[in-house]
């Protein structure tokens, strides 16, 4: 089975203030955490995509810590637009993961038990229970709704998809506004399966965000 890893490193970090890639957690950039995780699965191809800006720094960085035979592109104006671009530089794998490099605290175990499910499913993504009440409100934040919370998950990456099956969603909903790819899938008509992932597995997003995940690493 061909395996393939597409990480997406394109965002601005603008509400960090800098490059939140570049954060260190126990000496080793984030981004090499969330590289590196999946090298025990013995990917065929790594892809990142990475702005403009960002790939002179990052292909140093992966040169530094063996990891010269990470493809990189450059990425699109969105997110929707960097996995494809980045979708579009893989080598027809059979299977395709999709992760967010702000994600570095991914367990081996995680990525084991979506990949096993993708392989049955051909989609299925992380996440994790809600375990806040959720609203939905309308454009005047007035309460329309209380969803039943056993049936609501906070999803992560990473989202492994046969790899004929994310492309074509992506071709078919090229320049739209989806958040991850799960949704893309969704909306082309094909199932999607969540497999129970860890609270640890948070987003960097700001600077609090890499303080917590110091502290979840040494734990």
């Amino acid at each position: 089975m061909k395996f393939a890893v597409v990480v997406t490193a394109g965002g601005s970090s603008a509400r960090y203030g800098k490059n939140k890639l570049l954060e260190k957690i126990d000496n080793k950039e984030v981004i090499l955490h969330s590289i590196e995780a999946f090298l025990p699965f013995n990917p065929t191809q790594i892809v990142v995509s990475a702005s403009k800006e960002f790939k002179p720094v990052l292909k140093e960085l992966l040169n530094n810590n063996n990891l010269s035979f990470v493809q990189i592109v450059i990425g699109g104006a969105t997110r929707q637009a960097s996995v494809y671009n980045a979708l579009k530089a893989c080598e027809e794998p059979d299977i395709v993961a999709i992760h967010d490099a702000a994600r570095p605290l991914i367990k081996k175990e995680d990525i084991e038990k979506c990949l096993n499910k993708a392989i049955e499913t051909k989609a299925a993504i992380v996440g994790v229970k809600a375990v806040d009440t959720i609203k939905q409100a309308d454009n005047n934040n007035k309460i329309t709704a209380t969803p039943d919370r056993n049936h609501l998950w906070y999803v992560q990456t990473p989202q492994i998809f046969d790899y004929k099956i994310v492309m074509q969603a992506h071709k078919k909903f090229e320049g739209q506004g989806f958040s991850d790819d799960a949704g893309l899938v969704e909306a082309n008509g094909k199932d999607v399966y969540i497999t129970e992932g860890s609270y640890s597995n948070i987003k960097i997003t700001t600077k609090k965000d890499i303080l917590l995940a110091q502290m979840l690493y040494k734990n």
